[in-house]
């Protein structure tokens, strides 16, 4: 029986570039930018790294396929480097394998690299992907707003909220973020919005409207890993370990059968069971401190609460409402730094992103934005859409 790597890898330094509309610099400077804290909190020489992963998503429009990218950008002679891709998980992806490479004893010390520069397309969405084989059966004319709109819909139907109400909780959820954005340094936006200017804004698929939506950006971001030993002799003494970092990635049976009713994201609920079972986590509500979750869109922040086990199913509406969510709301506060909403989503960066923020808060260095004494922190990723996807849950604490 698997035993998990709880406790069996520290993260010993993070960093993270400014984010934003980097016209300033390429992938490589922006790679550079993340690594150089990332080296500096650590402690050591490029020459200590063992091996490396590096995400990124959307290699034919940013920095290239293969891993030789971020070996030339860091410099990294002669150790093996790989480049992962799984869609908007791809940061926790890079991190799950240096952290799995420490703890089977591959590699003393690893580093985990995620990266993307979508700002330069011009283009304010997406750009076209590679669409594999099966892509024209199963999403001919998708798009992720409408794709999410959809799991509104299920989500309001199952429980019996009204349309007004559910537009107002997601709002909110949209306006928590803004506030909380204004004090992260790195974000990509940097000003807050009022309920009023998110109830009214023009509509992108009904009842998204443009503040529920998250935009694309520039940015990359960093860990390095190694065991609780190396750490504790390289002088560490405010340890961060990985409790547990789980994946479920759809199999089809939510858009081939009729076992799934929309409401809900499967992949994101069993990512979430199994992570807490490798930590150690049996009351999420009460033992998580803070949470970084995967807000492409409101209503996919507001449906996770309910996925992650924190609010109870139907609940998510009231407690974001009662403002339980809040950085001071006395609950779990969620996307303290603001989120993709604030930071926008340069895909391969947005998972190392969200646990730099926990990084931070778990060792009292997050500035205007900490939190009190918290000890455990969880991130969330979230790809595709809700009826086919790949979800990714880590927990990261105090050891």
């Amino acid at each position: 029986m698997a035993t998990g790597i709880k406790d069996k890898v520290a993260i010993i330094g993070m960093g993270c570039s400014r984010f934003g509309e980097r016209f300033d610099a390429g992938t490589h400077d922006l790679m550079a930018e993340a690594f150089n804290e990332a080296l500096q909190d650590a402690g050591i020489e490029r020459k200590q790294i063992d091996a490396a992963w590096f995400g990124s998503c959307l290699d034919q429009i940013n920095i290239g396929n293969s891993a030789i990218p971020a070996s030339l950008a860091l410099r990294l002679d002669g150790i093996p480097v790989s480049r992962v891709e799984n869609m908007c998980a791809t940061g926790t992806e890079a991190l799950r394998g240096a952290a799995y490479a420490v703890a089977s004893g591959a590699a003393d010390i690893a580093l985990a690299i995620g990266a993307e520069k979508l700002k330069d397309t011009g283009y304010g969405g997406l750009p076209p992907t590679y669409k594999g084989t099966f892509n024209d059966l199963w999403m001919p004319l998708g798009s992720a707003p409408a794709g999410f709109a959809q799991l509104a819909d299920g989500y309001r139907t199952r429980y019996g909220i009204s349309r007004e109400e559910l537009k107002r909780a997601i709002a909110r959820v949209s306006w928590k973020s803004h506030q909380n954005g204004v004090l992260s340094p790195k974000a990509h936006l940097r000003k807050s919005v009022t309920m009023e200017q998110i109830l009214g804004a023009p509509m992108i698929a009904d009842p998204l409207g443009l503040f529920d939506c998250c935009g694309v950006s520039d940015g990359a971001a960093c860990a390095i890993v190694t065991t609780p030993e190396i750490a504790r002799a390289l002088g560490r003494k405010d340890m961060v370990t990985i409790k547990a970092i789980q994946l479920s990635v759809s199999s089809g049976i939510e858009s081939t059968t009729n076992t799934w009713d929309g409401s809900h994201v499967r992949n994101t609920r069993n990512a979430a069971s199994r992570a807490y079972a490798e930590a150690g986590v049996t009351k999420p509500r009460e033992q998580i401190s803070l949470m970084e979750v995967h807000d492409c869109f409101s209503i996919t922040e507001l449906v996770t609460m309910e996925d992650l086990f924190i609010s109870e199913p139907g609940r998510a509406v009231h407690d974001v409402l009662d403002g339980f969510y809040d950085r001071d709301g006395g609950g779990v506060p969620c996307q303290v730094d603001g989120g993709l909403k604030c930071f926008g989503h340069p895909i391969g960066a947005s998972g190392l992103r969200m646990a730099y923020e926990v990084y931070n808060q778990l060792q009292g260095r997050a500035g205007e934005r900490q939190l009190k004494s918290p000890s455990l922190g969880l991130t969330h990723n979230l790809g595709g859409v809700p009826y086919q996807g790949v979800a990714a849950v880590s927990v990261l604490g105090l050891h």
